[in-house]
């Protein structure tokens, strides 16, 4: 099955970084990787000075960069099962995702935590927290900075067995299926027994799950969820995290949450998003 994959560069280290991880990460799967810069000028810019030369020269220097990146990478990649394509929107990037996932049937956006700023007090930068927040499109899988890339032998699923998951796990299926990885679900104790709601989920994920190489992980109730999702990641050496993005999830308590400008939860190992398909 031949993939597309949407990977949005500023042409930062990490957004590269990002490139190099996607690549290793499909170099058996025949790929088209489409190559997004988006820029738009805002309003206040508009009504400012600024001129049609300078816009057209923006655009050109940005077209220039993409073209490099695309060659950049073809050399580096040698793999006749990838192709490659560049994209250049004036959309802001969120409108500029979601058209390039609809024109181009994209399964998978690849990105990096943080842009050229790299600012160093949040885990990840601003474009990309706003993207996982508002992209319901498409799965999003978020590369550490500086991240080398691992086999992902080993996939932590959390979940609090409060929703029925049924076809909306299939980009967790078919990212095990790229290297055989295993699935460790792991289950949070916020309380001492499953209600009969949950104790239904869990029977029906055990279902779902049963053609993959999977298991069930139960772990104690931290008050700082930041720390419990690192101690299950080292615990169970864990190579990607991933978490079904619904209202009230983990992820939103996260990204929300005074989580960030208390502590910086700087992620570890990539973090595969998948929208909530209700």
């Amino acid at each position: 099955m031949k993939r597309s994959i949407l990977i949005p560069t500023d042409f930062s280290d990490n957004a590269w970084n990002a490139i190099v991880y996607a690549l290793k990460l499909y170099a058996n799967e025949e790929c088209t990787f489409y190559f997004l810069h988006s820029w738009a000028i805002s309003r206040s810019t508009v009504r400012s000075y600024i001129t049609t030369h300078y816009v057209d020269s923006l655009e050109g220097d940005a077209l220039k960069e993409l073209t490099e990146l695309k060659e950049m990478a073809e050399n580096a990649n040698v793999n006749a099962n990838h192709n490659f394509e560049i994209l250049l929107s004036k959309e802001n990037l969120i409108k500029a995702i979601s058209t390039a996932i609809k024109k181009h049937n994209i399964d998978l956006v690849v990105m990096g935590t943080k842009g050229a700023t790299k600012a160093q007090e949040f885990f990840f930068g601003s474009n990309t927290v706003d993207v996982i927040k508002k992209m319901k499109l498409c799965p999003i899988l978020v590369v550490p900075d500086d991240f080398d890339f691992v086999e992902p032998k080993q996939i932590a699923f959390p979940t609090d067995f409060t929703r029925f998951y049924g076809e909306e796990l299939l980009p967790l299926k078919l990212m095990s299926e790229l290297f055989n990885s295993k699935i460790r679900v792991v289950h949070i104790n916020e309380k001492s027994s499953l209600s009969k709601t949950q104790d239904y989920n869990f029977s029906m994920l055990q279902v779902y799950l049963e053609d993959q190489p999977h298991s069930f992980h139960w772990m104690p109730d931290y008050a700082d969820k930041a720390v419990e999702i690192n101690d299950f990641i080292d615990e169970l050496d864990v190579n990607i995290l991933a978490m079904i993005n619904y209202e009230h999830s983990l992820i939103e308590r996260i990204v929300n949450e005074p989580i960030v400008a208390k502590i910086g939860y700087h992620p570890v190992i990539p973090f595969l998003v998948i929208p909530c398909s209700v």
